[in-house]
């Protein structure tokens, strides 16, 4: 798991997602309700884990320091989908050793256009009129999106970094969102 640097040494051990949708509700007369979707709210990701051995609470000691850093970053888990998100709950579980320290975290994802904090340019060959979708750049090798893909599994099946492949990939505006048949360039 990943949070903007921070990188766990060991996955948390307990994960929860709590997805929610806002609801409004208006009484219409005689006795009747009409309700109105007004989509869906932020998604919570919670967890639990501890870190073992030598150093364990110097481990939770550079954790808090990436929850005290402002705004949101990139969230990466091999379980949940890519998420821009706000680190908002660190708790010891416990009184911290040296040796074993448990604690409990939540991220909030933000639904501000998913700004990863990674710049994207474009590359300067070619300067062609057309803005998006065309296949006519020859630089690099791509990759075509099949069924359950996600920007994650090809960053590990080409042995990129995720950040290296949204770089490479400017045209996709959402990480989490891919699509079937969409040409990935991997190279």
């Amino acid at each position: 798991m990943r949070y903007k640097d921070y990188v766990w040494p060991h996955n948390p051990r307990v994960y929860a997602i709590e997805y929610e949708r806002a609801m409004g509700a208006w009484k219409v007369p005689f006795g009747r309700y009409q309700l109105q979707d007004l989509g869906p709210a932020h998604r919570v990701m919670r967890g639990e884990g501890e870190f073992v051995g030598e150093g364990a609470y110097e481990e939770f000691k550079r954790l808090a320091t990436v929850f005290y850093a402002d705004g949101p970053g990139l969230l990466v888990h091999p379980v949940w989908q890519t998420a821009n998100a706000y680190f908002v709950e660190l708790s010891l579980q416990m009184e911290p050793r040296a040796d074993y320290v448990r604690y409990s975290f939540a991220f909030w994802e933000g639904y501000d256009g998913h700004n990863t904090g990674i710049q994207v340019t474009q590359p300067s060959a070619g300067g062609g009129a057309g803005g998006g979708g065309g296949t006519g750049a020859a630089a690099g090798t791509r990759h075509t999106v099949r069924q359950g893909e996600t920007l994650w599994g090809i960053a590990q099946r080409y042995g990129l970094e995720l950040t290296e492949l949204i770089n490479l990939n400017p045209q996709i505006k959402n990480p989490n969102l891919i699509l079937v048949g969409e040409a990935v360039r991997v190279a």
